[in-house]
């Protein structure tokens, strides 16, 4: 194996930015496109994603429109996240390939698993609250409703509320990147983070309590989660850890005695 030093491509600023131009320019083109049968579909879909809700809303009960233009304009907002979410894959490749000529062979080795880690495990993160936390976070909010009060919802607000929860359930889901990433840039010894496990799930049942509303029933279904993704993220650091120094050993030039 060659142990020369691996020679970058190198442009001029206006190449970079011009490249730069053209792959933001793809990325809004494919969120148009995606946004197109979302926006036509957009009733459709608000009605699949309120549907945890609906389901749990008592007799004689519905969502609300208290505002004059909801009924467009939120399925018109929900279509729009949905078409980012269905093209940030396509989104984040032209930013990887972007960013790509700049790193080194190695670097790219260990980039392209996690970029593709933690877009699979953001969907898994919005997947798992829309199938498993909302039915037993809406069926505890519609179980705890006062005696003479009509649970009914504005669409809106709940287009909000599930637009956060989306987001926070994603991020929670990344967590083996974050470890990976803390153990890849020798910021954190994996030693470190198996003695730190007390800590850390305190730390996430505290992050779960605010990002989830102020109930035990939904902290739980995000905490639980976080710390077997955390367990998960420590063997993914030692497997990728002990693949660097493989590579490290590679490529260093073996010294004569």
């Amino acid at each position: 194996m060659s142990t020369e030093p691996e020679q970058l491509a190198e442009g001029t600023l206006i190449s970079h930015l011009l490249e730069l131009r053209d792959r933001l320019l793809r990325a809004f083109i494919a969120v148009i496109v995606v946004f197109v049968p979302c926006a036509f579909f957009s009733n459709e879909i608000f009605t699949i994603v309120a549907q945890p809700l609906i389901d749990q809303l008592p007799a004689n009960s519905s969502l609300i429109a208290t505002s004059v233009i909801s009924p467009f304009m939120t399925p018109f907002k929900l279509a729009f996240f949905v078409a980012l979410f269905v093209a940030i894959p396509y989104v984040l490749y032209q930013i990887w390939a972007f960013v790509a000529p700049g790193l080194y062979r190695h670097e790219k080795r260990f980039a392209v698993p996690l970029l593709v880690s933690s877009i699979v495990l953001f969907y898994v993160g919005v997947v798992f609250a829309y199938f498993f936390v909302f039915p037993v976070m809406f069926e505890f909010f519609a179980a705890t409703t006062p005696k003479g009060v009509r649970m009914m919802t504005d669409i809106n607000s709940y287009l909000d509320f599930v637009l956060t929860m989306f987001f926070c359930f994603g991020l929670a889901f990344e967590v083996p990147v974050v470890v990976v990433l803390l153990v890849l840039t020798n910021l954190v010894q994996v030693e470190k983070l198996k003695e730190s496990r007390g800590y850390v799930l305190i730390a996430i049942f505290v992050i779960a309590a605010i990002l989830t509303p102020p109930d035990a029933v939904s902290q739980t279904i995000m905490a639980v989660p976080m710390y077997l993704l955390y367990e998960g993220g420590i063997i993914m650091a030692r497997v990728m850890n002990g693949m660097r120094r493989k590579d490290k050993e590679e490529t260093e030039p073996k010294t004569e005695a």
